[in-house]
């Protein structure tokens, strides 16, 4: 067999593969997000057939509409809230997990790592009940330390409502980084603590100058995935809490995205926000890409 000929069973090898990737990326990724902009282009219910064309008018409206500024400020405090929240936490517990060798390390693993199991549905059911005014186990717990029956709104209130997911959305991702940050911490070879205590550091410098630099990708992954996925996927739990409200207080891109297309059958107006979620995180990928760039090394 002539090296043509190997060069060619090769690339229809390698075709073989790459092929049905970029077929399924382009049917279920391209296409809905040209189609999303298709749409944003018209005044349309999503329901009749009759779609009026309007340019960029619904992109003009949501320069003004000020509930879109509070769902994208809403958005970025759910963002920065969840990664200082879940890092610093997810970190904690992974060292803790790790280098202090507690007995019972596994069954902690398994109780952090509950709520990545549970559906983020029942999650929201769950805080839903604890922020009770009535029957929750927070007012109860409250009441616990005062005379008399604590019976707080939790959710009632529209300047600290969105406060109030913050618990519940941190909750539910802990387990998934920790797990992540302890496969990181157990892969540094033990010898580079050992040699560290020789020459007298301390748990916290082993911490500073070895673990944070050699789990370093690891923790930019993560704080990519958890960005992407609150811009992306906060809807969720916001809708299951709050629904948006009280008076738009706790109001995301996606949760205003489907109340605008199937609750209030603005379609096109849906579409042109959905198109915006997908610019946000793009943008907020290659700056917060940009700004971890570090080198692991450099930091210690």
């Amino acid at each position: 067999m002539n090296s043509g000929t190997v060069k060619w069973q090769r690339n229809i090898f390698i075709a073989s593969f790459i092929i049905p990737t970029l077929l399924f990326f382009g049917v279920f990724t391209i296409y809905p997000v040209v189609q999303s902009l298709y749409y944003s282009f018209f005044d349309w219910s999503g329901m009749s057939e009759t779609k009026t064309f309007v340019g960029f008018d619904n992109f003009k409206e949501m320069f003004h509409d000020p509930i879109v500024w509070r769902a994208i400020g809403n958005d970025y405090f759910l963002v920065a809230g969840k990664v200082i929240g879940i890092m610093l936490l997810a970190t904690f517990f992974a060292v803790a997990l790790t280098r202090f060798g507690f007995k019972l390390a596994g069954f902690f693993r398994s109780i952090f790592f509950i709520p990545n199991v549970i559906s983020v549905v029942v999650i929201g059911v769950l805080w839903n009940f604890i922020y009770n005014p009535q029957i929750g186990f927070l007012n109860a717990f409250l009441s616990l330390f005062t005379s008399e029956k604590v019976s707080i709104t939790w959710l009632g209130f529209s300047d600290h409502t969105i406060w109030m997911l913050l618990p519940p959305a941190i909750w539910a991702g802990i387990g998934f980084y920790m797990i992540l940050l302890i496969a990181a911490i157990q892969s540094i070879p033990a010898s580079y603590f050992e040699a560290a205590s020789i020459e007298g550091a301390g748990e916290w410098k082993q911490f500073w100058s070895i673990t944070l630099p050699l789990v370093w990708e690891q923790m930019k992954v993560s704080i990519l995935n958890i960005m992407m996925t609150t811009l992306n996927g906060s809807f969720v739990i916001v809708w299951i809490m709050t629904e948006g409200g009280p008076d738009n207080s706790t109001q995301v891109m996606g949760s205003y995205l489907y109340q605008m297309a199937f609750r209030q059958f603005h379609f096109g107006y849906g579409a042109s926000i959905g198109f915006i979620i997908l610019v946000l995180s793009l943008i907020t990928t290659i700056v917060l890409q940009r700004l971890m760039r570090h080198d692991p090394v450099e930091m210690s």
